[in-house]
C-alpha cells in the first residue's frame, strides 16, 4: 500500500476545482466541499477503494510503528465509514482467517471483507464483554478515529473530542490483552495532557503522532500507546486515583 498523496493531477490536468455557490449551502459548507474536491488523499482513497481518506493516516502510523501483524485481534471504535477497519483487516489478514477485526458504531456501514461489524454504543455496560466474545478473546489493538459532532466553537469542540478519547482509553483498559496497543484521535491544545498521563501509567511507550494525511492546518493529532501492562482491576486491584 502506498502512503503518498500523489501529485494532485489526473491525466495531466489539474484537479483544482472551485465549487459553484449554491443558495442552500453556507460559505463554510462550500469551503469544505471545495477542499474535499481538491484533496489528493480523497482522490487517492477513491482510486484505491478505501472508504475514507483517514485510511492513509492509519497506514502511515502502522508503516512507522508496526501496530499490526497477521493474526492480531482488533477493535475499531466509531468505525463508520470503515476506512480504518479496511486497513486493519488487510494487515492482520482477517479475510484469510488469520486475525479478527470488529468494528462498532452507532451508524451502520456496508459490509467489508474481513470485518465483523455491529451497531453498538461502546459506552454500553455490556460492550466490553460482547466485543471480547466476538473477538474470541481480549483485543490486541483498540483504535479510535472518533470525532464528536462539532459546534463551531473551537474550545468546546476541543473539549468534546478529548472527552471522547478519555472514554476510549477507559474502554481499552477493559478489553486489551497485556502487551496490547491503543491509538486514538486527540487535538493539540493542552487538555490532552491528562490522557497522556493516564496512558503512561498503563502502557510502556506513549507518543504523539501527526500523519502526513492529517491536514497541516488542523489541530488533529493521534496518541499511540503500546505495551499495555494489563488491567489491574481485572485482578482485583484498583487503578490508583487520578
Amino acid at each position: 500500500m502506498t502512503t503518498t498523496g500523489g501529485s494532485g493531477r489526473e491525466g495531466g490536468r489539474s484537479l483544482k476545482q472551485r465549487v459553484k455557490t449554491a443558495r442552500k449551502r453556507t460559505v463554510s459548507q462550500n469551503r469544505w466541499l471545495e477542499r474535499q474536491l481538491n484533496d489528493p488523499f480523497v482522490a487517492q482513497a477513491k482510486r484505491e477503494g478505501y472508504k475514507s481518506r483517514a485510511a492513509f493516516k492509519l497506514i502511515e502510523i502502522d508503516d512507522k510503528y508496526r501496530l499490526f501483524r497477521p493474526g492480531l485481534k482488533v477493535v475499531d471504535l466509531g468505525a463508520a465509514p470503515g476506512g480504518w477497519s479496511q486497513v486493519a483487516a488487510a494487515r492482520v489478514h482477517s479475510a484469510e482467517g488469520r486475525g479478527r477485526v470488529v468494528g462498532i458504531d452507532l451508524l451502520d456501514i456496508d459490509p467489508l471483507p474481513g470485518v465483523e461489524f455491529t451497531v453498538m454504543d461502546f459506552l454500553d455496560e455490556d460492550a466490553p464483554a460482547r466485543l471480547t466474545a466476538m473477538l474470541g478473546g481480549p483485543a490486541d489493538v483498540v483504535m479510535s478515529d472518533m470525532a464528536a459532532n462539532t459546534t463551531g466553537h473551537k474550545k468546546t469542540d476541543h473539549l468534546k473530542i478529548v472527552a471522547l478519547a478519555e472514554l476510549a482509553v477507559e474502554f481499552a483498559r477493559d478489553i486489551l490483552a497485556p502487551g496490547g496497543a491503543f491509538v486514538a484521535k486527540v487535538l493539540q491544545g493542552g487538555t490532552e495532557g491528562q490522557i497522556l498521563a493516564d496512558l503512561k501509567r498503563d502502557f510502556a511507550v506513549v507518543r504523539h503522532v501527526k500523519p502526513a494525511a492529517s491536514r497541516a492546518d488542523s489541530a488533529e493529532l493521534y496518541v499511540l500507546a503500546t505495551g499495555f501492562r494489563g488491567n489491574k482491576c481485572a485482578a482485583g486491584d484498583e487503578h490508583p486515583p487520578r
